[in-house]
């Protein structure tokens, strides 16, 4: 994610040109921080690069919500993450090729954490599903009220295939590897290499990503 503390960073285009040698094929940004003509501008070129485009609402009105939905549908991007206006935005999602993943639980503030239980957060990912969400995104990391990793567990078991996406405050190997052990496809993670502290000893950008395929791998 081309994000530091739950914003677009404001030199997105820079930091997408000195990544685009490692030839990353997942990339995103939230709906804060830049104006829409430079969202507009990242999402043409994230997509020129051949990656899968991600937009992560995290905008805290619902007027805005439905605001930053309808820029993702307008622009095409590919998944659109977050927001908790499940019927209304996948209707203005209707007919696009962009696939929602809204926040189960009780999200608030921002930057965002996450209130509710492990079992609410399971509730939600099978009503999202029912409801045609291509999955959730979870964040686990930021949760005040359960352990990050039982909701990940429990969006796992009921989310009937879909994709398992884990957002926010993934910053160590060690995460990682505990995220795929308790059955989350994927994950975003944006601040940790930005400011340098996913690996501390490392002095680039780039080492920073590769430090986070390493522990993918």
């Amino acid at each position: 994610m081309l994000t530091k503390a739950d914003q677009t960073v404001v030199d997105c285009l820079d930091v997408l040109e000195e990544v685009a040698p490692l030839g990353l094929t997942h990339l995103g940004f939230k709906d804060v921080g830049v104006p829409r003509e430079l969202i507009e501008t990242l999402h043409a070129r994230i997509k020129a690069t051949g990656a899968t485009s991600y937009l992560e609402v995290v905008s805290t009105s619902p007027e805005a919500c439905l605001r930053s939905a309808t820029v993702a549908r307008d622009i095409g991007v590919d998944y659109l993450l977050g927001g908790t206006q499940v019927d209304e935005i996948l209707a203005l999602l209707s007919g696009s090729p962009t696939k929602y993943l809204p926040f189960p639980g009780r999200p608030f503030d921002h930057p965002t954490k996450l209130a509710g239980s492990a079992a609410l957060v399971g509730e939600h990912c099978a009503a999202y599903r029912a409801k045609g969400c291509a999955g959730v995104d979870l964040l686990a990391y930021r949760a005040t009220e359960a352990s990050p990793i039982e909701m990940v567990k429990a969006a796992r078991a009921n989310l009937d295939g879909g994709y398992l996406l884990v957002a926010g405050a993934v910053k160590t190997a060690d995460q990682i590897r505990a995220l795929a052990a308790a059955g989350a496809d994927a994950f975003t993670v944006g601040s940790a290499v930005l400011d340098g502290s996913f690996a501390p000893r490392a002095g680039s950008l780039r080492s920073q990503i590769r430090a986070v395929l390493d522990a993918c791998a």
